[in-house]
């Protein structure tokens, strides 16, 4: 079993491995969770112990193959909640981060499993991102950030790479939803700011914002 806390410790470190191609420093751990560098070492301490993590010098941590398994789990459970608030219970997807941030960590197999089955086995949260299974495989889409696209290329929006809730009222604002076609009508070369079409309606974008959206190309 583990405590609220190491569960937050394994998941912030299973994200930031999806990213990264070597061990994970004890200073970007604290940033993901924002503490400081000397509580993650204490709390490295108590993982490796528990044999989910591995610390090497200067090399940083690593998931061992059971502590992928357990945070992919809690991985799992956050984002069948996020899916079970916004089908079930009428949320919007900018307000089911936090409570599922609460959710994840009920410990109960039953009830994960059943709730599973209630939303018809999901293969991605509202978000976007895809939902582990419970072996903790992930299913991953192919995607590329709309940045990325040139003139006159289209492609479907398959996720976000920001899901603050100001970020999520934005693109409720301007009726970009997961599933929605967007075209490149234009790229300006100054600031890579792009107009697009959705539907019948042209918006103009900053590069921030299109650094933040993930589409599949068509």
């Amino acid at each position: 079993m583990f405590t609220l806390s190491e569960e937050n410790y394994l998941k912030a470190i299973y994200h930031l491995e999806l990213v990264a191609n070597s061990g994970i420093s004890t200073n970007a751990i604290a940033n993901q969770l924002e503490t400081k560098a000397s509580s993650v070492s204490d709390m490295i301490k108590k993982l490796s112990d528990k044999e989910v993590v591995i610390y090497k010098k200067y090399k940083g941590v690593t998931l061992t193959n059971l502590g992928k398994k357990v945070a992919a789990n809690i991985v799992r459970k956050h984002r069948l909640w996020e899916v079970f608030l916004v089908e079930k219970l009428n949320f919007s997807w900018d307000e089911v981060h936090d409570v599922a941030e609460q959710l994840e960590h009920i410990k109960s197999p039953k009830l994960i499993n059943q709730l599973d089955a209630l939303l018809g086995f999901p293969t991605q949260d509202p978000h976007g991102d895809p939902i582990p299974d419970k072996e903790g495989n992930i299913n991953v889409i192919e995607k590329s950030l709309l940045s990325t696209l040139n003139k006159n290329e289209s492609a479907v929006c398959v996720g976000v790479n920001d899901s603050s809730s100001d970020f999520l009222q934005f693109l409720d604002k301007k009726g970009i939803t997961l599933g929605k076609k967007i075209v490149v009508l234009e790229k300006e070369e100054f600031d890579n700011s792009l107009l697009i079409k959705i539907g019948t309606e042209q918006l103009s974008i900053s590069n921030k914002i299109a650094n933040n959206l993930y589409v599949q190309r068509k």
